[in-house]
């Protein structure tokens, strides 16, 4: 849990960045596959107000746990609905993956230039923070996180609908399991993996 500390104010760009950057990719993905509603409903922007839900953004702000406007899309438009639910889903924490690159090369950057302090350090090193948290949390295989929807695309048919009929009480599933401290068990040490070869990335270009 976050709490307050002295943070706060610098956590507001930096989630307004990955969260926005998330939805976007999920909504550039869609419309490049062939499906116009993200287009329709005004998603495809990195305008942060078409993507917010403020409840979510206030979890997210003050619990790690939270959530953005899912990005409606219509699978029926896709040439191929299972290879397109897989790209459109991976799309958002992929970007996070490739957000959470950008803000270490820049920390690394702007470090080495002795520039890297007050607020910019920490909005950067946020950023950097939340993409990597995003990405591993959303890859969760629990609805309606993305990890569920690429799941249920790779299943047989039947076993899929069984297992989207579920998608009714992911959420309250997933509540339970960060109360309890199983999701964090979990995605901590991938978070800090991924971060790790991010890193070592960043040493060889940098």
């Amino acid at each position: 849990m976050f709490g307050f500390d002295q943070d706060m104010i610098f956590r507001i760009p930096a989630l307004l960045i990955a969260l926005t950057v998330h939805e976007y990719a999920h909504a550039r993905a869609a419309v490049w596959l062939g499906d116009p509603t993200p287009r329709f409903e005004g998603r495809l922007t990195l305008n942060p107000i078409a993507h917010l839900d403020p409840i979510g953004l206030i979890m997210l702000w003050l619990f790690k746990f939270g959530w953005a406007k899912p990005v409606n899309i219509n699978p029926g438009n896709f040439k191929n609905w299972r290879k397109g639910m897989i790209i459109v889903s991976f799309a958002g924490p992929g970007s996070n993956i490739i957000m959470a690159f950008i803000s270490a090369i820049m920390i690394a950057v702007i470090g080495q230039m002795g520039l890297l302090t007050g607020w910019l350090a920490a909005i950067l090193k946020l950023t950097y923070s939340y993409n990597i948290i995003l990405a591993i949390f959303n890859l969760i295989p629990i609805p309606p996180l993305d990890g569920s929807k690429i799941l249920s695309s790779l299943l047989p048919s039947r076993i899929a609908y069984q297992y989207d009929s579920l998608g009714q009480y992911g959420p309250f599933i997933l509540m339970g399991l960060v109360y309890i401290g199983v999701i964090g068990a979990i995605t901590y040490p991938l978070q800090l993996i991924l971060s790790y070869i991010i890193n070592q990335i960043v040493m060889v270009i940098v």
